[in-house]
């Protein structure tokens, strides 16, 4: 399994043996899993997206939305739970401005679901943690 350093973004090679929340950076010894959202710039968006062979679910928002500040702690919780089954991230339309008009965000919050670098579900609007919780699972049954 790749994993890429939210730290550093070296790719980490783990034996699919190893639980990848024990597992440390090979460059900078950083945690490659804490259960926290990674979060995303217009430089390390592409490398995160298509160098980990986990799904990514990843959160576009901006510091002045009130709905995605009411969905971040929904997110972070999941995060933590679910960081076994897919990595979480996060990109601060803001600052990401690149990404963000490159991939057509226009409403925000906006969720887009990848696998191995591929676009497999997006859903636009805050959601409850029971709901959010079901679309991420039904993106992830079209993986396996």
């Amino acid at each position: 399994m790749h994993y890429t350093c939210p730290s550093c973004a070296t790719i980490n090679r783990l034996p699919t043996n190893k639980p990848a929340a024990e597992a440390t950076c090979g460059r900078c010894k950083s945690p490659l899993v804490n259960g926290l959202p990674v979060d995303l710039t217009d430089q390390s968006f592409s490398r995160f997206i298509n160098k980990n062979d986990l799904p990514i679910v990843v959160d576009f928002w901006a510091s002045w939305c009130g709905p995605c500040k009411m969905m971040a702690p929904v997110f972070s919780k999941l995060s933590e739970q679910m960081q076994s089954q897919l990595r979480f991230a996060k990109v601060n339309t803001e600052e990401a401005q690149q990404i963000s008009s490159q991939l057509g965000i226009r409403s925000i919050p906006t969720l887009i679901l990848y696998h191995q670098g591929k676009e497999i579900d997006r859903l636009a609007g805050a959601l409850p943690e029971p709901q959010l919780r079901q679309w991420i699972e039904q993106g992830l049954s079209h993986i396996k």
